[in-house]
């Protein structure tokens, strides 16, 4: 708990003082049975909610049957899970992995790899963005430079440029005959809800091909439905070479994926690259009950009706108290609210008081995040939640109310 200095852990997080017993669908109960809203999702992860029936009942199956074997044997599930997303996406090959982070690793591995093995050994740089972020790895905090992520952690590892976002001289203008690859996130997530344009996106595919370079996609909180579609590249009509894909991915479970085209891919062969916990029975049994669910007929329809009407609410709300609300942005169930004279984290703070999880994000922005399944009735509930929350911040002048 915050400021619980008896505690074993590493004091690395700011955690709110409540601890939670149980979960049903939107709703979230802590360790006294007080019930709350989840727009938050565990951070994009919870994507059908929680304890969703399918889901807990493939894990339980499994469960009973086989926790782990490693990858020196063939896992079923695990090429089931492989087919799968071959079948609905770019990708012609998987990696399964634990986490976000891993996924990256995966990805930065499949770039310098690919390019070593065609003789380009100086071909290894990457272009990322200002305000990225990409995990707490060494490899990741190098690549984003945040200085809030890098300080106290030197020497980080070479091989990373980094650009301002949506400008695309600036990023032609970073390309050398060292570049092998450009990695974003389509939408910055920890860097406050900021879409890359399609325009921007699709720029990107056409330097990739003009230079020779691999276009690598984090969609570790974008990708699985979050933005109404399975990724969010899809709203750009582009086709990346690399992504890496965690949270939503197992609903909850945890685990993560680098997707790649055959090309990208040619240079992981045997003994380039590992996990032990990786692909294991439990993830990819559950892996497959979200993705049973994510690609029901109507699914993403419903997530892109729900946005729409989220964005519509949100938008009214920001109008009518713009002395507060400076912006309202992102796509489908990932947005952001960039506030003016209240501090986003001190609105997450008071919005959990009221009952409601939402969780912050940079340059001062609340991040909602709601489970996939969200009905309009949970959008009402939330826009009175967190009106009342800004309320008891800083008084909405009566005029604005409308």
């Amino acid at each position: 708990m915050e400021g619980d200095v008896t505690s074993a852990l590493m004091s690395v997080y700011r955690q709110a003082d409540v601890a939670f017993e149980y979960g049903k669908g939107m709703e979230i109960f802590d360790v006294s049975g007080r019930r709350y809203l989840d727009f938050n999702a565990g951070i994009a992860v919870s994507c059908l909610g929680h304890a969703h029936p399918h889901l807990v009942k493939t894990l339980q199956e499994q469960a009973a049957k086989l926790w782990h074997t490693s990858n020196l044997y063939r896992i079923p599930h695990q090429d089931r899970l492989a087919d799968r997303f071959v079948a609905h996406t770019f990708a012609d090959k998987c990696f399964f992995v634990n986490s976000g982070v891993e996924a990256i690793e995966c990805a930065i591995k499949t770039v310098r790899k690919y390019f070593y093995d065609q003789g380009k050994h100086d071909k290894n740089r990457i272009i990322t963005l200002n305000s990225s972020f990409h995990g707490r790895s060494l490899a990741a905090i190098s690549a984003a430079g945040q200085e809030k992520l890098v300080t106290g952690f030197a020497p980080l590892l070479s091989g990373f440029d980094r650009v301002e976002p949506n400008d695309l001289a600036a990023m032609e203008s970073a390309i050398t005959a060292q570049t092998a690859a450009i990695l974003v996130e389509p939408i910055q997530g920890e860097g406050g809800i900021r879409p890359l344009s399609d325009a921007y996106m699709q720029g990107l595919r056409a330097l990739c091909d003009k230079h020779d370079l691999l276009l690598v996609l984090d969609e570790i909180q974008t990708g699985m439905g979050r933005t109404g579609k399975m990724f969010a590249f899809e709203w750009s009509g582009i086709t990346p070479d690399v992504v890496a894909l965690a949270k939503g991915i197992g609903g909850g479970f945890p685990f993560g994926a680098c997707l790649a085209t055959e090309r990208a891919a040619s240079g992981m062969t045997p003994g380039s690259h590992g996990t032990t916990y990786g692909g294991n029975p439990l993830a990819m049994a559950v892996g497959n009950a979200v993705l049973d669910e994510l690609l029901k007929p109507g699914f993403l329809e419903h997530v892109n009706e729900i946005a729409a009407y989220l964005h519509e609410r949100l938008n009214d709300f920001a109008e009518r108290h713009h002395n507060i609300v400076e912006a309202v942005r992102g796509k489908g169930l990932m947005v952001g609210v960039k506030l003016r004279g209240i501090d986003s984290r001190e609105a997450v703070a008071a919005s959990l008081k009221n009952g409601l999880l939402i969780a912050p994000a940079g340059e001062n922005v609340i991040r909602i995040l709601p489970p996939l399944i969200v009905e309009r009735s949970h959008v009402d509930e939330a826009l009175i939640l967190l009106e009342k929350t800004l309320y008891e911040l800083s008084p909405i002048e009566q005029e604005n109310t409308g």
